[in-house]
């Protein structure tokens, strides 16, 4: 190329838009090469950044997949998802939640992440407010900004718990306001709502019918408090003609890699859903889908073990977590993460006499100096914080909390 060629290419406008450009890549995949980096080097990495279950996929889930090659089920699916499995999402929120939905309110999708993001594609028209609870799933603020809305951050507190309140929510509502984005079990905190917490948040919606609400229920059944997660619809049953209800089957039965999510809701929305997803991805893979079939009708005791396990690595990882000088840990009620409060670590200084004056700055230092890898609480809208998954065997829990005791006593 020639010096003038590439000074041309060099000014000209950037080929990316200018919304791409508003957004970031997500913190954990970012991590997730930097891991590889290190491994590559031949640090020995004990990573607690992962946010998926370390189980493999149960075996009567993955012969299902196998069966439905061999009967030829290789074609393209419905674009919505195939009939029998939105037939079994219907009974499954009806298992789970009491409520009906016919099949035309039911779309599938691949992930989860698809459904909040068709959600978020079909209703969001500029400057459209989305409020978003803090800490917040890293996706979230993204996914609205590149579909042209606002994110309003509505931040909670360790002594709250980490749940928004009804006057938090209040504060945050406007008439741009358009949807409230809800987590329960969450991603980062594990936090519960209860029926009393709910009676609040649904007691303001009730007050402000122009705001729809959107229930990330991918963790509801990774719950440790023995009694079953309870939804916004159970408790404000007329919240479900402007409630969307998003789940799937990657956390509670290990199935990450099928990538299938799904979605509830008043029909004009799942339409709207429907036909975006037409025009982009289509219908999910029709081999995950026989797989996801199974999993919603076949044997549920694998999610209560995965549960149970769950519930075992949290309780470890908590009270090794709560030795440590200078963090705070709220006890997680669901979901495989802890989120302690690190702010009793900044300010103070490194071996090697770095100061910390961020989360950023304590999550790379226990990355060089213990080899645990974690992610930083301003990634999900939380400075002071940190995020570790217990997603992982129990000895690299214990093994990665203690490489973090042994840096943090290492600080003065």
């Amino acid at each position: 190329m020639s010096m003038t060629n590439a000074a041309a290419l060099a000014t000209s406008p950037s080929i990316v838009s200018e919304r791409i450009q508003r957004i970031k890549l997500s913190p954990s995949v970012a991590v997730r090469t930097i891991i590889a980096q290190l491994r590559e080097q031949g640090r020995r990495i004990i990573d607690l950044t992962i946010g998926e279950p370390d189980f493999s996929t149960p075996e009567h889930i993955c012969a299902a997949a196998t069966a439905a090659m061999a009967r030829g089920e290789t074609k393209y699916p419905a674009s919505q998802g195939t009939p029998a499995l939105r037939k079994a999402v219907a009974a499954r929120m009806q298992a789970d939640w009491g409520v009906s939905y016919p099949v035309g309110q039911i779309i599938v999708s691949t992930g989860a992440k698809q459904v909040i993001y068709n959600a978020l594609a079909a209703t969001l028209n500029e400057g459209d407010e989305v409020i978003i609870p803090a800490p917040f799933w890293v996706s979230y603020p993204d996914m609205v900004v590149v579909n042209g809305g606002t994110p309003v951050i509505a931040n909670a507190t360790p002594e709250q718990g980490y749940k928004l309140t009804p006057e938090a929510l209040e504060r945050a509502i406007t008439p741009r306001t358009k949807w409230l984005m809800m987590n329960s079990p969450s991603n980062p905190t594990g936090a519960l709502y209860t029926r009393e917490d709910l009676e609040g948040l649904c007691a303001v919606l009730l007050r402000n019918p122009h705001v729809w609400l959107m229930t990330d229920d991918i963790y509801a059944r990774l719950n440790f408090t023995g009694s079953p997660t309870v939804h916004p619809i159970q408790v404000a049953p007329a919240l479900a003609a402007r409630t969307l209800l998003v789940n799937g089957v990657s956390k509670a039965y290990a199935m990450t890699g099928w990538r299938i999510g799904f979605g509830a809701g008043p029909e004009p929305l799942i339409q709207a859903m429907a036909v975006l997803q037409s025009q982009s991805t289509s219908g999910a893979s029709s081999i995950s889908q026989a797989a996801a079939l199974e999993a919603l009708t076949g044997p549920q005791d694998c999610v209560q073990q995965f549960a149970a396990t769950f519930r075992e690595r949290r309780d470890v990882a908590v009270r090794l977590m709560a030795g440590i000088d200078g963090l705070k840990v709220v006890v997680p009620e669901g979901a495989f993460y802890v989120f302690p409060d690190c702010n009793g670590l900044m300010g103070k200084t490194t071996p090697t006499g770095e100061v910390l004056r961020t989360d950023t700055d304590l999550t790379n230092y226990l990355l060089r100096e213990a080899g645990v890898a974690l992610i930083d609480g301003t990634a999900y809208g939380a400075p002071g914080t940190f995020r570790l998954s217990f997603a992982a065997s129990m000895d690299a829990i214990a093994q990665g909390c203690e490489g973090i005791r042994a840096a943090c006593a290492k600080l003065i």
